[in-house]
């Protein structure tokens, strides 16, 4: 059984580390912690991941978050995935810093990546993993926050969210969206 779990972000060293890159962040943490590493392919950076008779796919497009729904159709198809088993990493600026929701289908709430993925596949049907990064900016300056770098304090707990955020990828793949969405929202 695949799966396809696309990280949203950008490439380039200038957005390392940013808020919107959240989704390489989590599968950078998750594919080192599996001791597997990406490899540049047909839109963007892929690993594979073997977990209990599953293979987790990897993704971190290169096509620059705005253009994200090609790389996802792309390897869905490529791969024969079902968009069951596609689960796409976000972050959100709707939610506390470090809160971490997955959602079976949306909107995209603003999200031009998300935007991007449900022109691309004529619906939001897909699950979702939405990490908040907080909305603490002053009006007018959405877009230098989340290019922006997370502060100290969002540093410190940074690596147990993304943690947690890993554990939310491995029960989505073993246990599937409603028993992981009971497990982990809101806790």
């Amino acid at each position: 059984m695949k799966y396809l779990i696309v990280g949203l972000g950008n490439i380039g060293s200038e957005y390392h580390n940013t808020r919107h890159n959240i989704g390489f962040t989590i599968l950078d943490a998750f594919a080192e912690a599996s001791n597997v590493f990406f490899e540049e392919n047909r839109y963007g950076s892929l690993a594979t991941v073997k977990l209990k008779g599953r293979n987790l796919l990897l993704l971190k497009p290169s096509t620059f978050m705005n253009l994200s729904g090609n790389a996802l159709r792309y390897w869905m198809q490529k791969e024969h995935i079902p968009i069951e088993n596609i689960l796409v990493l976000v972050d959100d600026l709707s939610l506390p810093f470090g809160s971490l929701r997955l959602k079976p289908k949306g909107s995209d709430a603003g999200h031009n990546g998300l935007k991007n993925i449900q022109e691309i596949l004529g619906h939001s049907n897909y699950a979702r993993l939405r990490f908040g990064i907080g909305n603490n900016f002053p009006t007018g300056r959405q877009i230098e926050y989340v290019l922006g770098s997370f502060t100290p304090e969002e540093q410190a707990a940074l690596p147990e969210r993304v943690k947690r955020a890993a554990e939310i990828i491995k029960s989505f793949c073993l246990a599937g969206l409603s028993h992981t969405m009971n497990a982990y929202n809101n806790k």
